[in-house]
């Protein structure tokens, strides 16, 4: 079936019509019967607008895994059911691409010279590993200065909640506790760098892996597998937060191969 049309901001509209439709009508028929009609469908709109603009990237997966509906896009691209690589015919070999987010909480103007010279190291060592080509992608952009502010502060007090959380655990994760540690640094640090008159850099960094089969299900498997062997490697080696990509938010990251976003906030709007 061909869902190149369905997309997850169009069907938030979709659905949050449903709310204003349901709102307007419950408050134009209050005195009549189909009054808690119309406040479900309020209800029912509002909620599913929620879910799908904040877990559309999730929600459609599932969603379309189990109803085998396949997603035909221009140039001959396709998407399974599962949402999590984008496949290509080229004669009788397929190929499938694979996109992971890649969260960096440690920034190299930060670090002493031997601290990035080790991290460089670890870079290396790191992909040396890997026996298969590997994009790494990165788009900066000087953010805007009159919400950066509001947004770290938000940003470290969930980092400490996280922190906190995992601290009271009866075993806690040595790795995610630094991980946490360095994501709370960082925040305090870009903090005192606001208040210093610094002026941030948003930064957004993801890596594409590309397999290659003689059928759609091997080509799948494989690029998965090479994604998965991708995101233990640089989680270990870097200690840095990898997240296997799929539905919406791995088609951004398509979209980023031919059009980057225009301007500082449309980047920032479009966060992994």
């Amino acid at each position: 079936m061909d869902l190149s049309n369905l997309n997850i901001r169009y069907i938030t509209y979709i659905v949050g019509g449903m709310g204003i439709l349901g709102a307007v009508g419950a408050f134009s028929a209050a005195n009549t019967s189909f009054a808690p009609i119309l406040a479900v469908l309020y209800l029912l709109g509002a909620g599913l607008a929620v879910a799908i603009f904040k877990f559309g990237y999730f929600i459609f997966p599932l969603i379309t895994s189990r109803t085998r509906h396949v997603q035909i896009m221009q140039d001959g691209f396709e998407i399974p059911p599962s949402q999590d690589v984008i496949l290509k015919t080229s004669g009788n070999v397929y190929y499938a691409s694979s996109f992971l987010s890649v969260r960096i909480y440690e920034s190299t103007t930060e670090k002493t010279p031997e601290e990035n010279m080790v991290y460089s190291e670890y870079f290396e060592r790191a992909i040396s590993s890997v026996r298969f080509p590997v994009k790494f992608a990165m788009m900066v952009s000087v953010l805007d200065m009159s919400h950066e502010r509001l947004q770290w502060e938000t940003r470290l007090a969930e980092a400490r909640l996280k922190l906190g959380r995992e601290r009271e655990k009866p075993d806690p994760d040595v790795l995610k506790l630094d991980r946490y540690e360095k994501e709370v640094t960082m925040c305090e640090q870009q903090l005192h760098r606001l208040v210093s008159g610094f002026k941030p850099m948003g930064a957004i960094t993801y890596v594409m892996t590309t397999a290659m089969g003689i059928s759609k299900e091997s080509a799948t498997a494989a690029a998965k597998a090479q994604a998965a062997e991708l995101k233990a490697t640089l989680s270990n080696a870097l200690n840095v937060e990898v997240v296997m990509l799929q539905g919406d938010e791995m088609l951004r990251c398509f979209d980023w191969e031919r059009f980057i976003p225009p301007n500082a906030e449309a980047m920032e709007n479009s966060v992994l």
